[in-house]
């Protein structure tokens, strides 16, 4: 029997995908980033990212990785924190809005329609720059670049100045930095990364800026709320940053209570560690309302959860 050549129906495939390549951006269209973020409700850049508010990133310095994890978990998040950085400056924290970048091993073909797409976009230099160029003051720049170590550097002291010039942050990189000495030199330059090497980046390719990306077991998303502290990143969507930041506040005025009131002796550990009483409850509204200006919330913050409370 005669065999039947079927490469008639491949065409429309092959013409399919080469059409898709051919129209392929390495950005995210605004609208798909208001798709895939549809619980934020406030103001947006340009590009869609969402722009949570810089009153709430300057609160969220304070608040503490657990108590960012713990109302994360209890929203249905329990996969947003990633542990085991090298961090630049271990005793600084490191907070903003992210910008995604995607690097992957390279493909030659992939890479030359890229850099075609970015003459064409007006994109100037390596492409290694042109995630740079996208930051707004605040944002943080979260790069995955797979943890490539030897030729796997995508930033130098160079970059990472411009870097902070442009956002007034550091970076997150799954991956590793050159000239360790210079940045450690760079104002608030607060990184988290696996590691350094003197090499730079050779045969890697930037796939996506402003994607959804992998770090570690965290699916990170343009416009998360980056919180950095000590060894570990917490990447938090941006409709729950200032419910961290509230719920933390209270977390930290309670404990400050509770601390002082533990050196005073007025109460046992059991008392404090316990649920309070209405009595001890009182004592807190009242403790919050004498010390309101020198505590470490907003005065009308704190005057506001003192119209909540009921015992």
């Amino acid at each position: 029997m005669q065999k039947r050549s079927y490469s008639f129906l491949l065409v429309p495939v092959f013409c399919c995908l080469f059409s898709t390549l051919q129209s392929q951006s390495l950005t995210m269209e605004r609208e798909e980033i208001i798709t895939l973020t549809p619980d934020w409700e406030g103001e947006r850049f340009p590009d869609g990212r969402p722009k949570v508010p810089d009153d709430i990133l300057k609160r969220m310095r304070q608040i503490s990785l657990e108590q960012a994890w713990s109302v994360l978990r209890g929203a249905g998040y329990p996969h947003q924190y990633e542990k085991g950085w090298q961090n630049i400056n271990p005793g600084e924290v490191l907070v903003g809005r992210a910008l995604t970048a995607q690097y992957m091993p390279l493909r030659s073909e992939i890479r030359k329609h890229h850099e075609k797409r970015g003459a064409e976009e007006g994109r100037i230099g390596d492409m290694v720059s042109w995630p740079i160029d996208m930051l707004n003051n605040g944002d943080v720049y979260v790069a995955d670049s797979y943890g490539k170590v030897e030729d796997g550097p995508i930033i130098g002291d160079n970059l990472g100045t411009a870097i902070a010039a442009k956002s007034g942050n550091g970076v997150v990189f799954n991956g590793t930095v050159r000239d360790l000495d210079g940045l450690m030199e760079i104002p608030n330059f607060t990184s988290f990364f696996r590691g350094s090497h003197p090499s730079y980046q050779q045969q890697m390719m930037l796939t996506g800026i402003n994607v959804p990306i992998r770090i570690g077991p965290v699916t990170v998303l343009p416009g998360d709320v980056v919180l950095g502290k000590l060894d570990g990143v917490i990447f938090i969507p941006p409709h729950l940053a200032e419910k961290v930041v509230k719920t933390g506040e209270l977390v930290l005025l309670r404990d400050r209570f509770g601390h002082q009131r533990l050196r005073e002796g007025k109460y046992t550990p059991g008392q404090i560690d316990a649920r309070w009483t209405d009595e001890i409850e009182r004592d807190f509204s009242e403790w919050m309302e004498s010390n309101m200006d020198d505590l470490p919330v907003p005065r009308e913050e704190i005057q506001e959860l003192l119209k909540t409370r009921t015992w």
